[in-house]
């Protein structure tokens, strides 16, 4: 199988009505002294216009010391409401409240507290994608870029539960030898990616290097040369600028390690489903356009809250997570 290399997705300057979004965008931005944070996940444009793009940990640390009036959140549901903890003097924003997260879903506040009171005396150690309810019934919240650095902060006598990504889970196990409680939580998208491609691809490509993110499942991550969040691929990426790389994330992180990295040959890893993109796409991340951020900020609305004693309870772990994130 051969799969063309990563062409550049169309950007604001290649589409008119992009472009003029994204000056209406800017010029609110200055009259209302709002930030537009979006994740690498978002879609091309939106990156584009942003004034910051990183992955969750950058993300939530941009939140914690943004001192705008507005956040602009393009990303999903629990990445805003994670900002609205971490900043609650400023008003966040959401483009789509559509905009969820499959692995979030995958663990409800009312199960997860009762498997908790099933499991006493466990140190709990929440995924960031995961609900404010889930992070205020937590003792840490990690991100994939410090996963490995909290669980191995926890003693070694402390058993440990952790939620809700059984594959990220699975993945710490064996980088650092504990045992954990696993909820049984995945995301869609990471799950999505076909074993059988992957290893034609590399039948193909035999001098490319495999980029896998540690949602992935077991099989892909074993033969990934690189595991790890999108910040470490990128940086894994700008290290070795003259590669050939097949990247298992999302696919809109291609858009951004291309611009880092415009001489490394970027090839999506393709899922098991046939689409017309041939990589793994977040139908959550894409709700969100230039147009819904420019009537969100106009609008100042969907406005995400946290009510006060909810966000008090789930800021213990997300301080813990900034802390040993330094």
């Amino acid at each position: 199988m051969t799969l063309p290399l990563f062409a550049p997705f169309s950007t604001i300057k290649d589409n008119p009505s992009n472009q003029d979004l994204a000056a209406e965008i800017k010029d609110l931005k200055k009259t209302k002294n709002a930030v537009l944070l979006a994740h690498y996940y978002q879609r091309p444009e939106i990156q584009d216009a942003a004034d910051f793009v990183g992955d969750s940990l950058a993300l939530s640390q941009q939140a914690a010391k943004a001192e705008a009036d507005i956040i602009v959140f393009a990303g999903v549901h629990f990445m805003a409401e994670t900002a609205k903890i971490l900043n609650p003097r400023s008003k966040v924003l959401l483009p789509d409240l559509q905009a969820g997260c499959s692995l979030a879903q995958s663990c409800p506040p009312e199960a997860f507290g009762a498997f908790l009171e099933s499991h006493p005396g466990h140190t709990v150690v929440s995924y960031i994608n995961c609900s404010a309810e889930v992070k205020a019934m937590s003792d840490y919240v990690c991100t994939s870029s410090n996963a490995l650095k909290i669980i191995q902060s926890i003693p070694s006598e402390k058993p440990i539960i952790f939620a809700p990504d059984k594959n990220l889970g699975r993945y710490l196990i064996r980088k650092t030898g504990r045992k954990m409680l696993l909820w049984d939580g995945s995301c869609t998208v990471h799950e999505a990616f076909s074993i059988d491609k992957l290893l034609e691809l590399l039948k193909a490509h035999p001098d490319a290097r495999v980029l896998a993110h540690p949602e992935s499942e077991e099989h892909i991550l074993t033969i990934a040369h690189y595991v790890g969040s999108t910040a470490g691929m990128i940086a894994r990426v700008r290290a070795q600028p003259r590669q050939k790389y097949l990247v298992a994330t999302e696919a809109g992180i291609l858009h951004e390690m291309q611009k880092k990295v415009p001489s490394a040959s970027l090839i999506p890893v393709p899922t098991a489903e046939d689409n017309s993109c041939a990589c793994s796409e977040c139908a959550f991340m894409k709700v969100n356009t230039l147009e819904k951020i420019r009537n969100c900020l106009r609008d100042e609305t969907p406005e995400i809250l946290v009510p006060e004693v909810l966000a008090a309870k789930a800021m213990r772990s997300l301080e813990r997570m900034l802390e040993l994130s330094v």
